[in-house]
């Protein structure tokens, strides 16, 4: 439970607190800022939800349940440990949930009665890990990393031959209005705000939004009419969900310092065709993206 890692090449050492190997760099303000909301808010909705299986195999598809059955796998951004508990029910024979934030503490919390599963705080451009992995999940954080491009290139090199890799990316189509308005409200202010006060204004949010997304979009969003419905895929995706589960959602998309919507042409501009068999990029609620590389 308490102990250190040393490195004989480079002479760096690196505590073992609690139960968890703290594998962290110094960090540059942005990065530190990212890291300590990210942490306030996965220790703050701590709470599991029902639908957490049927969004994990939606944002990792076509990796279904069978596909981690025996592989060694990484949970790259792991927040409070929910996908590296699928994973692990999912059989798979090790699980590494690697994050950045004081999340790990959850996920350890959630997971340390798991024989399969092991949470190790560091950064996903400096993990600490061979590329043993036959298959690597980065689910919603991608896209919050300084460069997101390099994230994706860190990961891939991890991979045994044959691996796979999964990434569940915002997209910057559809979502012009998120881009110009949410974005740099996000970035100059709600970011900034106090937790407790940010936590206070997305709870009124989530007052306002929850009716309507069960009288409106739970009800239309798969009719006909659905189609004059704003931004209406996401939300009718959403609208099954939890009063807290939709509070932490509007928590999420107010709390990070950065965040890139990406394009589907930048993403396959990072992939080299040659490097992979199998390449699936495909819409998730025309929102964001999903990507599956398979060597």
């Amino acid at each position: 439970m308490e102990g250190s890692f040393s490195c004989r090449a480079c002479g760096g050492s690196w505590p073992l607190e609690r139960g968890i190997p703290r594998f962290l760099p110094a960090l540059a303000l942005q990065e530190k800022k990212t890291a300590e909301n990210f942490g306030y808010e996965w220790t703050t909705f701590t709470h599991w939800d029902p639908a957490y299986e049927k969004q994990f195999l939606d944002w990792v598809y076509p990796a279904g349940k069978g596909f981690f059955k025996g592989k060694t796998v990484l949970d790259a951004g792991c927040g409070k440990g929910r996908h590296s508990i699928l994973s692990s029910a999912f059989s798979a024979r090790t699980v590494i949930g690697v994050d950045l934030s004081q999340a790990v503490e959850v996920a350890y919390e959630k997971t340390k009665n798991l024989p399969n599963v092991h949470i190790v705080q560091g950064s996903i451009y400096s993990l600490p890990l061979k590329p043993k992995f036959d298959y690597i999940f980065s689910v919603g954080v991608i896209h919050h990393l300084p460069s997101p491009e390099r994230g994706y290139r860190q990961l891939k090199e991890l991979l045994k031959k044959r691996g796979a890799l999964s990434m569940w990316i915002y997209g910057r189509e559809n979502n012009g209005w998120i881009v110009w308005l949410i974005n740099p409200l996000r970035k100059l202010v709600t970011s900034h705000m106090p937790h407790f006060m940010l936590r206070a204004l997305s709870f009124c949010l989530t007052l306002w939004l929850y009716p309507i997304l069960k009288l409106v979009y739970r009800r239309l969003g798969h009719k006909p009419v659905s189609k004059y419905l704003f931004y209406n895929h996401y939300l009718t995706y959403i609208s099954h969900l939890t009063f807290r589960e939709v509070f932490s959602i509007v928590f999420d998309h107010l709390v990070a310092p950065t965040a890139f919507y990406i394009s589907k042409a930048e993403i396959e501009s990072w992939i080299e065709p040659k490097e992979f068999k199998e390449v699936v990029l495909a819409w998730h609620n025309r929102n964001s993206w999903k990507c599956f590389l398979q060597k």
